[in-house]
């Protein structure tokens, strides 16, 4: 059995030698499991942000899928895998020195794309969110996974 995690990253900057991962969510297929894992919290009194254990919140995200997969390898969804895949690939590597979901990740525009037969068609599945697009990471990547399961579906 594949065990699907629909990933969304909130960051500052453009990648991970330019910039910080703040928070990101990720919400497991079918169960809908949730996990929020927060980096960096909003402003303290001396106007710096709270910085939390980085390596803490990875081996935290971690257990946690290993409890949902047991032991089967875990597969990264995202609306932008470019963007958020680098985050997560980037955290695993500096704090546990690996990444459990390997060296890939899945587009859920490229398997709308596919559904409908339009190579040039990878946005439009969008519609299909239930949960708001709100940048809160975990309501993000439920919206995703809510439109993925829309798709297996045969909703359009």
């Amino acid at each position: 059995m594949y065990h699907l995690f629909f990933i969304d990253c909130e960051a500052v900057g453009r990648c991970p030698s330019k910039g910080k991962l703040i928070e990101f969510g990720a919400v497991a297929f079918p169960s809908k499991a949730t996990f929020h894992g927060v980096l960096q919290t909003g402003k303290q009194s001396n106007e710096h942000s709270a910085i939390i254990d980085e390596r803490e919140v990875f081996e935290k995200f971690e257990k946690w899928m290993l409890k949902i997969t047991k032991g089967a390898r875990p597969v990264f969804v995202s609306d932008n895998p470019a963007f958020d895949w680098q985050w997560i690939n980037d955290g695993f590597w500096r704090t546990l020195n690996r990444n459990p979901f390997g060296h890939s990740a899945r587009r859920i525009g490229d398997f709308y794309a596919g559904l409908v037969g339009d190579f040039a068609n990878a946005s439009s599945w969008k519609k299909l969110r239930t949960t708001p697009h709100d940048h809160n990471p975990v309501h993000d990547a439920m919206g995703n996974l809510e439109a993925f399961e829309r798709l297996l579906k045969e909703e359009r």
